[in-house]
């Protein structure tokens, strides 16, 4: 077998197979195969695509790349959360606590945010005294205790996937719904999962521009998870502006807190409850989706949601006084406000350019090395389809110094405004089993 022959079969249009897939991804994990070969299958791949049998070969020869997390001692049916990543997403904050409330068991690995996005380790990190280094004895031991453990990412997972991604950021094959896809699943299969349920992000603030690249990329993982035996559903959300109010990341457990004591804002519990309503269903404590839902709130408003967090957090070294209190979190010394130039309503609120504000007031990682201050970040007051009036605040910005006129203009020049009244934009756009 040779690559310059797989190459030229990918570039005509033709379908690899298990065993071709395979040579490939052992070849370039192991030097094998140079750069700029695997460079031209990954061009041949982004003009040709691949059929779903050949992206689960993908997906499965990238997983078994690499070690398996091995989640057999924990009891129950382990249902993954996936997010493709947006400004103020907080979801995995509640949703974690919340499922594991309704019995499921949450054993979640999650990353460190890099630019404008943050990440889940990095806001759980804002709670004093919380660690994410758990030996695997603990991480199981929490999970069949507690119902959940949330640790960062480590070990040798998918090391293809890796070494791979390297590859498409800088042959301009990032694009490619099945190199997207295969990377995605490849790391919630390894990581243990036996269902999964993908919340797949559209809109300016959204990896995926517009609607018909999330839905076919949601299509692609969902298919993957059905040639793997993975039950697996993506729930297609909106990106268009921030989720919730919240940009930073103790401002965001501010907000999560909130959420699970059933005070958070309406879009955001509204997707949590609809990707945990999927999440309890996959898990088998409930037979139909409205069931679910309706479980899943009555976990907030009799407060066992909350004492759950409570549990976690005190079970990874936190002090639970932050859930009580929020005021404990870590605090900016500076709030600046940001107010509308004219009267009018909200048609648009950049979501990018909010959380690139965030990360310039040093809540987010311009590179992997970058440190990042926990307690900055941007505080909307107004979201889209509301009306406003010259001089209101539709901004806070939580800094660590006190002139931040140059963030203050670009929060302004984030928020569209305009005569005409508007309706606030759809939330869930589609969901495919």
């Amino acid at each position: 077998m040779r690559m310059v022959d797989l190459i030229a079969k990918k570039r005509d249009g033709g379908i690899l197979s298990k065993q071709e897939i395979d040579f490939i991804i052992k070849g370039y994990t192991k030097s094998d195969i140079p750069d700029y070969q695997l460079s031209a299958w990954a061009m041949a791949i982004y003009f040709k695509g691949m059929t779903s049998e050949e992206v689960a070969h993908l997906t499965m020869a990238m997983t078994l790349s690499g070690d398996m997390v091995n989640l057999s001692e924990i009891e129950g049916v382990k249902v993954d959360k996936h997010s493709t990543g947006g400004v103020g997403d907080t979801t995995t904050i509640i949703l974690a606590p919340l499922v594991a409330a309704a019995g499921i068991p949450v054993a979640k690995m999650s990353g460190r945010g890099l630019g404008h996005t943050g990440g889940t380790i990095d806001k759980l990190e804002s709670i004093p005294g919380f660690h994410v280094e758990l030996t695997p004895e603990e991480f199981i031991h929490n999970v069949n205790e507690f119902k959940i453990a949330v640790i960062g990412q480590s070990g040798n997972l998918t090391p293809a996937d890796k070494k791979l991604y390297g590859l498409r950021d800088v042959t301009a094959t990032v694009d490619s719904i099945p190199l997207i896809a295969s990377s995605i699943m490849s790391k919630k299969i390894a990581a243990g999962a036996d269902a999964i349920v993908l919340d797949v992000k559209t809109g300016a603030g959204a990896f995926m521009k517009s609607l018909d690249d999330a839905k076919a990329l949601a299509s692609a993982m969902v298919d993957i998870g059905r040639e793997l035996g993975r039950h697996t559903v993506a729930i297609i959300s909106d990106m268009s502006q921030p989720l919730g109010y919240a940009v930073g990341n103790s401002l965001e457990i501010r907000e999560a807190i909130d959420t699970l004591r059933g005070q958070g804002p309406e879009d955001l519990t509204r997707l949590v409850l609809t990707l945990g309503a999927h999440m309890v269903v996959l898990g088998g404590k409930a037979d139909t989706y409205d069931q679910a839902y309706s479980l899943l709130e009555e976990l907030i408003r009799s407060g066992k949601a909350l004492e759950v967090l409570k549990q976690f957090v005190a079970a990874q070294g936190g002090t639970t006084d932050v859930i009580d209190d929020p005021d404990k979190l870590p605090k900016a010394p500076y709030q600046v406000s940001v107010t509308a130039p004219v009267d009018g309503y909200i048609h648009a609120i950049q979501a990018e350019e909010i959380g690139i504000a965030a990360m310039l007031l040093g809540a987010g990682r311009p590179t992997k090395e970058s440190s990042i201050d926990l307690a900055v970040g941007v505080m909307l007051t107004k979201k889209v389809g509301q009306a406003v009036r010259q001089g209101e605040t539709i901004a806070i910005l939580h800094a660590n110094q006190e002139n931040v006129s140059a963030i203050a203009a670009k929060i302004e020049q984030a928020f569209s405004i305009q005569n005409e009244a508007c309706e606030e934009p759809v939330l869930i756009y589609d969901i495919i089993h």
